[in-house]
């Protein structure tokens, strides 16, 4: 395999806009593409790497390309679809995808790579913008071991933590362990707070006794200040949740595992969607519990 010298990030959203900056901050030659040209090219002035018009003219040379795109489709329109990654990408380079997307696109995806000589590792993230900027993002691995410990250092310069969970598809299946936890855990906040403010008690004060016990959670120390302000206008879009709870409830049909608390906490995020929250972050269950204002 080749040694990395030169990358290529498609997809410069709120995560892979500073993702792709971490790693020109570490002297790697980048090349970006993004669907809107315009904050390609803002990324290109920032952060000194070269905007392309395509994800196949970004590829061409890279010895590493990273995908962090929104979906399935996305995903194969950058990579094996016309003017793609793949169409350009060298024999012994690297495909990483950073998108949380489904098991049977990553293993679609590994088949085409070992057609082409390319290693790929399916690698979705968790951490949010937050996570990005900082360069705290947990990453979860799918794919063979020694292409991982390859690409692993150059994850790290956005990551905190990188592991291997097994072979490709290995990543996205953890990443959906991951949203089930996460539904489930931004529900109970909700309600408890709700049942807080109901009860009359200082919700901060509430928060501040209980997140040192065993209710304690990320989602816990870095939500509750804006969900008691019902501010909802940052983080992970409740859009993009429904799309990976889908994916995590297909999967679990296959699996034949039962999860009711998701798939009720699914149809909790569609009566977000329908109170014109789509965009609202994540957190915004609590804006379905409270009186209209």
């Amino acid at each position: 395999m080749r040694s990395i010298t030169t990358v290529a990030f498609i997809g410069l959203g709120v995560m892979g806009y500073p993702m792709a900056g971490h790693l020109a901050k570490q002297g790697l030659t980048t090349r970006v593409y993004n669907r809107t040209a315009s904050k390609a090219e803002a990324w290109a002035k920032a952060f000194g790497g070269t905007a392309h018009s395509t994800p196949a003219e970004a590829a061409e040379g890279a010895d590493l390309v990273l995908v962090c795109v929104g979906n399935d489709d996305d995903v194969r329109q950058v990579t094996t679809g016309p003017d793609g990654a793949l169409s350009t990408m060298m024999s012994g380079s690297y495909l990483v995808d950073h998108t949380t997307a489904s098991a049977d696109l990553a293993l679609e995806l590994d088949a085409a790579c070992r057609e082409k000589g390319v290693a790929f590792i399916d690698a979705p993230v968790s951490g949010g913008q937050q996570g990005a900027e900082n360069g705290a993002l947990t990453i979860m691995c799918g794919g063979e071991q020694n292409h991982f410990d390859t690409v692993a250092p150059f994850l790290n310069h956005y990551a905190r933590a990188v592991t291997l969970m097994g072979t490709a598809s290995s990543g996205q299946l953890t990443k959906m362990v991951n949203q089930i936890c996460i539904a489930g855990l931004v529900q109970g906040l909700a309600e408890g707070l709700h049942f807080a403010e109901q009860a009359g008690l200082d919700q901060h004060q509430v928060i501040d006794v209980i997140s040192k016990g065993a209710a304690g959670s990320w989602q816990m120390e870095n939500r509750h200040k804006t969900m008691i302000a019902n501010e909802y206008n940052h983080g992970f879009a409740v859009d993009w949740m429904r799309k990976d709870l889908g994916i995590c409830l297909e999967q679990a049909r296959r699996l034949n595992a039962t999860l009711p608390v998701t798939a009720l906490v699914d149809q909790f995020y569609a009566d977000v969607q329908r109170m014109e929250g789509g965009r609202w972050d994540t957190s915004s269950l609590l804006k379905r519990l409270r009186k209209p204002e």
